[in-house]
């Protein structure tokens, strides 16, 4: 038996097909954690001292929503992690995405 292993991509690769209001977005498998290799793309693009990252969870939403707001207007980044745990705000979430790319008024960088 033979497998196909197909090369991981990088995240310039990744990067090349986001956009302001088309996030990138890791569903992972047990064992893998790109965190690494986007804090040194952050790093590479200038972004690392403004990456913002939060664990969502109990209580986080609010949070993470501030966050992304903030992000749009100063043209940084945000990573949400375990979004899995927060499964209430996912619908919230997706609206947040909807609206930015119906009403985009922020800085292109984000």
């Amino acid at each position: 038996t033979s497998f196909i292993v197909f090369p991981a991509s990088t995240m310039a690769e990744i990067y090349a097909d986001t956009s302001h209001f088309t996030p990138a977005i890791f569903v992972l498998s047990t064992g893998a954690d790109p965190t690494a290799m986007l804090y040194k793309f952050a790093e590479e693009k200038g972004q690392m001292e403004t990456l913002g990252a939060i664990s969502l969870g109990q209580g986080q939403g609010p949070r993470a929503t501030k966050m992304i707001e903030t992000a749009c207007k100063e043209g940084t980044w945000v990573l949400l992690q375990n979004c899995h745990l927060a499964r209430s705000y996912m619908p919230q979430l997706e609206k947040i995405c909807e609206n930015l790319e119906e009403n985009f008024l922020g800085n292109k960088s984000f």
